[in-house]
């Protein structure tokens, strides 16, 4: 348990240094190098294009996961009747359903908290994701793996350029961290280069993780699923695949979709104003 609180304090500062670093290299490397005379740019030049992209994909993935963070799952825990002798433990497993409680509801041991359609617990968020947060997640997800793509292309273009390299060979790509390792350690490679090289590796790396993630995750929502659910080997209602996307995304989807903007409210909350 202290290795899963201490993961879930590292985690957010990491994904936080990583969205930095990729921040300054694109805007203070990639981009400007893209420029060969600035004077005779046209307005609609690739680099700005580019840089237009890239600051939306940022500000997206950035506001999404903000979102995430500030739309924390209500603790079901206050509202609820465990009735007597009932602890917030008993929920640990999944398995004690209280007479007023929702389904998919879960006790978190790290958030504290009894969730609402739990899923999981992010690390990379700190926070449990639930119905109230999932939209804004998966919207993350997506516009983190878009913002990495993008930033492996424009850092191949650059490593490209500057070491008059070419990537028209597929294994052009496997085979550059190691001839880069053996280059600079002979003194052939700057250190900027050989940073930039790997940063490569990692925006490939954290781009794939994300957009399989987003994959799966949609698959479960079509479903009608949380990776609770699956877990536990919980038997969900069948519906329509319309309405459970409608659950998750609302009807206002297309908005999420081009602008962070806050999830849906959860239908606990609907139900108790009834």
């Amino acid at each position: 348990m202290l290795v899963l609180r201490l993961l879930n304090v590292v985690a957010p500062a990491y994904f936080l240094c990583i969205s930095l670093v990729t921040f300054v290299l694109q805007i203070f490397v990639f981009i400007p190098s893209m420029f060969r005379d600035p004077s005779t740019t046209p307005l609609f030049s690739p680099a700005l294009l580019h840089g237009a992209l890239f600051l939306f994909l940022s500000a997206n993935a950035l506001g999404n996961y903000v979102l995430v963070i500030q739309s924390s799952p209500e603790d079901l825990g206050k509202d609820l009747n465990l009735g007597e002798g009932a602890e917030v433990a008993d929920w640990l497993d999944g398995n004690r359903s209280p007479g007023s409680a929702l389904p998919s509801t879960h006790f978190c041991r790290l958030c504290a908290r009894i969730t609402q359609r739990h899923d999981h617990h992010c690390f990379f968020t700190g926070n449990c994701i639930g119905s109230r947060n999932m939209r804004n997640f998966i919207m993350f997800c997506l516009y983190t793996s878009l913002a990495c793509l993008d930033s492996l292309v424009a850092g191949m273009a650059y490593i490209s350029a500057t070491l008059s390299m070419s990537f028209a060979d597929p294994l052009a790509f496997l085979t550059l961290l190691p001839h880069s390792i053996s280059q600079f350690f002979s003194g052939a490679l700057l250190s900027s280069e050989m940073f930039v090289i790997l940063m490569l590796y990692l925006w490939l790396g954290i781009g794939l993780a994300c957009a399989g993630f987003c994959c799966h995750q949609m698959l479960l929502i079509l479903r009608g699923q949380t990776r609770y659910q699956v877990r536990k080997g919980m038997a969900v209602r069948a519906r329509p695949w319309r309405e459970n996307l409608q659950e998750v995304f609302g009807k206002k989807w297309l908005l999420g979709l081009l602008i962070p903007v806050q999830n849906v409210e959860s239908s606990y909350r609907r139900q108790k104003e009834k």
